[in-house]
């Protein structure tokens, strides 16, 4: 039996032994590459986006339907509460029927109305010449030399842009139309006025070698802003005068003593 079990093993061969089970999370070997995941799912689409070619014509049609709505509406009130123009006298009763009575304002753009007019401040002097004699300068327009300081300066000054402006202004507000002051406050603009046009007349050395300023008159210049070409509004562009009278300089105020 020893001799048979020998020869029958010879004939089998050595025994082979078993190959352990690697575990689930081993990695793979090199040589084997990982299975490619598979493609990520298109997101779903919303919006106008998700509805049809036809349903989005209809949106795009309804948008653009309110945004010219929208438009037209705030044009209507804008041109409702703006003073009157050449738009509003062409088409007042069309812009009224939009806005009333549902749309109705009880406000107004501006208050009080913007200018329309330009309004130049002018002053002459009589001057004592160093010869004994008096003669009358021609008329300086303030209001240009303030222009002129003005364009082209990217910061200009408080006092070029609105002393001369603002003094003329206080004077109209407390004068009547005779040019008679009314109240303290009259009094206080002619000497404010005053004091500004002296010294703009000795800045421009209106007296001359040896001259002194003995009274100064000041005038306003209105011209009306001249309408679009495409206005068939029809403005006079002849020039209206306010000329005040004449003004005594004070003692101690004359030769610069404005100062």
């Amino acid at each position: 039996m020893d001799a048979y079990d020998a020869g029958s093993a010879a004939r089998r061969g050595p025994r082979e032994e078993p190959q352990p089970v690697p575990p689930a999370d081993a990695p793979l070997p090199s040589d084997v590459s990982p299975a490619a995941p598979p493609p990520p799912e298109p997101e779903p689409r919303t919006g106008v986006a998700a509805l049809s070619l036809r349903y989005q014509i209809g949106a795009a049609l309804a948008l653009a339907v309110v945004a010219i709505t929208v438009c037209v509406h705030v044009g209507m009130v804008f041109l409702h509460v703006a003073p009157p123009n050449t738009v509003t006298k062409k088409h007042g009763k069309a812009i009224d029927d939009w806005i009333y009575p549902e749309f109705e304002q009880n406000w107004k753009l501006f208050a009080p109305n913007p200018l329309q007019q330009n309004i130049a401040v002018q002053v002459r002097a009589q001057v004592d010449t160093a010869g004994g004699g008096t003669r009358t300068t021609g008329w300086y327009d303030l209001s240009a030399q303030d222009g002129r300081a003005i364009d082209g300066n990217l910061l200009p000054s408080h006092t070029q842009q609105n002393e001369l402006r603002r003094a003329w202004d206080f004077f109209v507000a407390t004068h009547d139309a005779e040019n008679q002051p009314m109240g303290l406050r009259g009094a206080l603009s002619e000497t404010y006025l005053r004091h500004i046009v002296q010294l703009r007349l000795d800045r421009a050395n209106a007296a001359g070698a040896g001259g002194v300023v003995e009274r100064v008159q000041v005038r306003s210049r209105t011209t009306n802003v001249p309408p679009p070409k495409w206005s068939e509004e029809q403005i006079s562009g002849k020039a209206t005068y306010r000329v005040l009278p004449w003004w005594s300089i004070p003692d101690g105020e004359t030769a610069g003593a404005a100062r």
